[in-house]
């Protein structure tokens, strides 16, 4: 029985009304008991997993375990059969690539496994999209894999982290799920790594997908599909982290008016591998910052260039000549994910077209 059948059945048993007509067909091997699919919950802290401090709004990320979590919403066991581990327990504006590098072998490895359909990954939202497109490039797997955060802590009222983790749990039950790529689960939407991003400080609706929207939503315990990524279904995913202990050094400079070059020849100078530029409009660079990334990638840094602006993509050779420059037009990709792109896509070449192929396709 093929992985989408077996998910199928254990959610018609949460679901009797899209039963399958044969009700005693035999468990499959790698379904647990009462046929529900099994997902393994890998936490790293965040908001979600936060401790309000008093009674003002001030709290503490990463203060609570995933066993904690899971019990402020015992009806998931309904949907799935549920196991934990924490892999870290910080407020996400500390994540790195150690953590980085250390979900996608463990995501790789349980996947791996036939008694293992789906992995969720709790997260602060500071850095989850960051973390998600990460994953998205390295996972080898078409089971889902989903990060799903909270904009609220864990003890304050109306903390929205229990309804964004049940949602989580329906997304990787559901046989609809499969072969998506990894998806942000967030208030009720289900988004695809590559276009979710953070929009509000503060709103329990904090993301957003500005180019393509939302891929579906959650309701009533059941997520509906909208639309199919061509990207997430067509891309074999190419990046194997498996043998790294680092990845290369690339930075963001950050485009305003009459910004200055420094923070460029600064990378350069601290021997960054990569620059990526959070330019203005269409991706364009006050003078002096473009003189000084033609000179750095003169010098062999790659450069990519991508907008500080929410929506629209960084168009190649429209604004600037960057066939004449050597740069890299990041194409939909806002700078933080053009970072990690580059990030990865340096551990296999330096060569500005073989990058800029990357980008076309990733």
């Amino acid at each position: 029985m093929s992985y989408l059948d077996k998910l199928k059945k254990a959610v018609s048993n949460f679901f009797p009304a899209h039963a399958r007509e044969n009700k005693d067909a035999e468990q499959t091997e790698s379904a647990g008991p009462h046929g529900l699919p099994n997902i393994h919950v890998l936490a790293t802290g965040g908001t979600i997993a936060g401790r309000q401090m008093g009674a003002g709004p001030r709290y503490q990320a990463g203060e609570l375990g995933i066993e904690a979590l899971l019990g402020a919403v015992p009806t998931v066991r309904a949907l799935a059969n549920i196991r934990s581990e924490q892999i870290a327990n910080i407020g996400s504006q500390d994540m790195d690539e150690d953590i980085w590098l250390k979900l996608a072998r463990r995501v790789n490895e349980l996947l791996a496994q036939k008694n293992v359909d789906g992995v969720i990954i709790t997260h602060g939202t500071d850095t989850l999209e960051e973390t998600a497109y990460f994953l998205d490039l390295t996972v080898k797997s078409d089971k889902p894999v989903v990060l799903v955060g909270a904009m609220r802590p864990a003890s304050a009222v109306g903390a929205d982290g229990p309804a964004n983790l049940f949602d989580a749990v329906v997304v990787v039950a559901s046989p609809d799920s499969a072969a998506r790529g990894v998806l942000v689960a967030m208030n009720g939407n289900v988004f695809e790594a590559r276009d979710a991003t953070k929009v509000s400080t503060t709103a329990v609706q904090a993301f957003a997908a500005p180019n393509f929207g939302p891929l579906g939503q959650v309701h009533d315990g059941r997520v509906f599909y909208w639309r199919r990524s061509d990207r997430a279904s067509s891309r074999p995913l190419a990046f194997d982290v498996s043998g790294l202990d680092n990845l290369p050094l690339v930075g963001i400079v950050y485009g305003h008016a009459n910004a200055p070059e420094l923070p460029v020849k600064t990378l350069v100078e601290a021997h960054y591998r990569g620059i990526v530029s959070a330019g203005v409009g269409n991706g364009n660079l006050y003078h002096k910052v473009l003189g000084a990334l033609a000179d750095a990638a003169n010098q062999g840094v790659a450069v990519v260039r991508s907008s500080r602006v929410a929506a629209g993509p960084t168009m190649r050779d429209v604004e600037l000549d960057d066939t004449r420059y050597g740069f890299v037009a990041a194409g939909a990709l806002n700078p933080q994910k053009a970072r990690v792109l580059l990030q990865l896509a340096l551990t296999k070449t330096q060569e500005p077209g073989e990058i800029q192929k990357m980008f076309d396709y990733c």
